[in-house]
This record gives C-alpha cells, structure tokens and sequence, in this order.
C-alpha cells in the first residue's frame, strides 16, 4: 500500500508538471484524491521527502522537493567499496564525459575558457607546492559542461565525484603525479580553445587514464 501511495503521489507530480518548488495539494486533498486515511498520505510523504522528492514545511504545506541525486551518490559510495565496482563507476563517468566534451567543444563560450584557465591555474600553483587542489578540480569538471546548461548532466557529475572522492579519501588513494594532472587539464582547454572535438574528446580519454592509475592504487591496496 506504501509504494503505491508513494507512485500516486510521483504520479500526481508529473501528470501536473510540477517543478522544484511548487506546492502540491494540501493533506485533504491529497486523502480525497487517492482515498486512502490521512495517516497513510503522511507516511508516504515522508518516504518521498526521505528522497528529495518532496519538501514538508511545517505550517505552510509540502512542496515539490529539489530532485537531488544525493541518495543516488549515497548508494553508490557503498558499492564503490568494491574495487571491481569502483572502476565501474570510474568507466560510465567517463563514458558520459567524452560524448558530454564533444558536445562542448562546438559551443563553450569565451567566458568559461578564461574561467577554465583561471581554475587551472589555481591547480597548477597547489601542485606545485605539493598541495592538492580536489575544490579547484570538481569546479573544472562543473565548469566545463556549464555551456550545456543541463541539471541533471551537473546533478549526475557532482554524484560520480562524490563517490569517488569520498571512497578514495577513506581508502588513501593519491594523485600519483599532481603536476601531470594539470596538464592533462590544460590540453583539455586548448582543444576547447581551438574547436577541436576529436582532440578535445582524446584529451578527455587521456585524462582518464589518471583515474584508471588510481582505482590501481585501490586494486593493489
């Protein structure tokens, strides 16, 4: 009975083209609607605010939830405990990132190449003095797909960086070689720069090879 509650209620969702933000029928309604007791409306309500799906605010009703894919990254992070899951993940990010980069490489505007400099630069100065820079690469990879001005392409990166990010840092895995890593960005952008799709895609490939070299480190932990 829960789920099916719960599928009304998605239901409702779509078949009125809610959005983020919009407030959806009150606990009476919903009740009237559906038919079922006010205390199964609650329940399922609270099962979808659990997943962002919807937002309770108490005293002034429930609102359609922000849609996040936290609780994605969160299951995620438990299967990437496995090193054959890890580079799994490592494996779709990239998939989805090389056709993503031939996309940008026919429209990324001015503004964010400079922006991409910018941050490559902060990289390489971190590098440089034996630092690491993880901020300053997960605003490059966010910075880089900005043009496509697609949510849930941020929503989906931001989940693959937190996994691996978290899982790494509990395991110990380190950049073998910061200062080739900044590079490996930086031929990014020049391919960017020159509207060069096939290079700019190569450059991606060869980027990924950084990460294959860290799910190693994992694999031979």
């Amino acid at each position: 009975m829960g789920q099916a509650i719960r599928d009304e209620i998605t239901g409702l969702i779509l078949s009125r083209g809610l959005r983020p933000g919009d407030p959806l029928p009150t606990e009476s309604e919903l009740v009237e609607t559906f038919g079922v007791s006010r205390n199964s409306i609650r329940e399922a309500l609270k099962a979808l605010q659990a997943l962002d799906i919807v937002e309770i605010r108490h005293g002034h009703g429930t609102y359609v939830g922000n849609l996040s894919l936290a609780h994605f990254a969160d299951g995620l992070t438990f299967r990437a405990l496995q090193v054959r899951s890890m580079a799994e993940i490592v494996e779709v990010r990239e998939a989805l990132e090389n056709a993503l980069i031939r996309r940008v490489a026919a429209i990324v505007p001015d503004a964010d190449l400079v922006a991409l400099d910018d941050v490559t630069h902060k990289m390489d100065e971190r590098a440089k003095a034996g630092g690491t820079f993880a901020d300053e690469d997960r605003e490059f990879h966010e910075l880089l797909y900005r043009s496509l001005d697609n949510s849930l392409v941020t929503q989906l990166l931001r989940a693959f960086w937190d996994v691996y990010h978290r899982v790494g840092h509990s395991l110990g895995v380190t950049d073998p070689d910061p200062v080739q890593t900044v590079r490996r960005h930086r031929a990014i952008v020049e391919a960017l720069r020159d509207r060069d799709v096939d290079r700019a895609e190569r450059a991606m490939t060869e980027h990924f090879r950084n990460l294959d070299s860290r799910v190693a480190q994992i694999r031979s932990g």
